[in-house]
């Protein structure tokens, strides 16, 4: 399996994962929040697509983190915790090493690549990882 694969395949798994957790939670906050991972994996995957096929890519930042702390600001103003438990705190600690394991492995393939603007591409996915990972962690602290 090559590297595009493997990280398709690691983007999917997220997706599913993240989609499962819409299941499972009843607060409308969070099922917003997890609903925008879910979706941000599918933007990757579909990244990893284009640079396996050696297609032209162009990846801009996007609102995730913002929007997700607009999401936290208004359950907060609200007082809606219905349906935030801390037995959903696993849950989203292996949805955290999941966006950790990501971050890892695009950065060393970052340095495998041979095409500057896909090494770039790796790179700003792993800024995107990032930013998932310390929405979770705002979850687990919410």
């Amino acid at each position: 399996m090559d590297i595009y694969e493997y990280a398709m395949q690691m983007e999917k798994d997220g997706e599913t994962y993240y989609r499962e957790l819409v299941e499972k939670v009843v607060n409308k906050g969070l099922k917003k929040i997890f609903t925008m991972l879910a979706d941000a994996e599918v933007i990757h995957y579909n990244l990893f697509l284009k640079m396996k096929k050696n297609q032209v890519i162009h990846m801009t930042d996007t609102p995730i983190l913002s929007n997700a702390k607009n999401i936290f600001a208004k359950m907060k103003e609200e007082k809606d915790t219905f349906g935030v438990t801390a037995s959903q705190v696993a849950a989203y600690k292996k949805a955290q090493d999941i966006e950790k394991k990501s971050q890892e492995f695009y950065l060393e393939k970052a340095d495998e690549v041979n095409i500057p603007s896909q090494r770039e591409i790796f790179l700003k996915i792993v800024e995107e990882e990032k930013k998932h990972y310390l929405i979770l962690e705002n979850i687990i602290n919410f």
